[in-house]
């Protein structure tokens, strides 16, 4: 061989292959070949300390700090049981917006507000005449 002294082997030891471009892994200073320079390829013992992640919380998707050591699922879980604003638990009200008819106490999912008065209907008190719709600017017409 011409360059003896040209490349490294891999530090992996079932590899050791001669590598003239070898890669040095950041967190543990060892040079590897192009199949075993990531974290996973190598088991590198200190990924860890270059190899952080900050786990989302899947129902309000805000992100959860959890200490070095610490199992994500298990911070993440109690964020759940505890913290979290979107919990399944927790119902929400469906049913928000009450007819301003008088007497009337039904409720409706949606927002029906007449284009008159701007009062907020049920279903069966929608339509300007069945409220009594008191907005003179545009008279409700009987005809439709």
């Amino acid at each position: 061989m011409e360059f003896p002294d040209l490349g490294k082997h891999c530090s992996e030891k079932t590899c050791k292959q001669l590598d003239f471009l070898p890669l040095k892994c950041d967190a543990c200073e060892q040079d590897f070949c192009k199949d075993h320079f990531t974290y996973a390829g190598h088991k590198c013992p200190s990924a860890f300390k270059k190899d952080v992640q900050v786990p989302v919380c899947p129902l309000c998707n805000v992100p959860i700090p959890i200490k070095r050591g610490a199992i994500p699922d298990v911070v993440v879980g109690e964020h759940m049981d505890r913290d979290c604003t979107n919990h399944p638990g927790k119902k929400k009200k469906v049913f928000t917006y009450r007819c301003s008819k008088e007497g009337c106490k039904k409720k409706e999912m949606l927002q029906l507000a007449c284009v008159q008065c701007h009062g907020n209907f049920c279903i069966q008190h929608r339509h300007p005449l069945d409220h009594g719709c008191r907005a003179e600017s545009c008279p409700a017409s009987r005809a439709g």
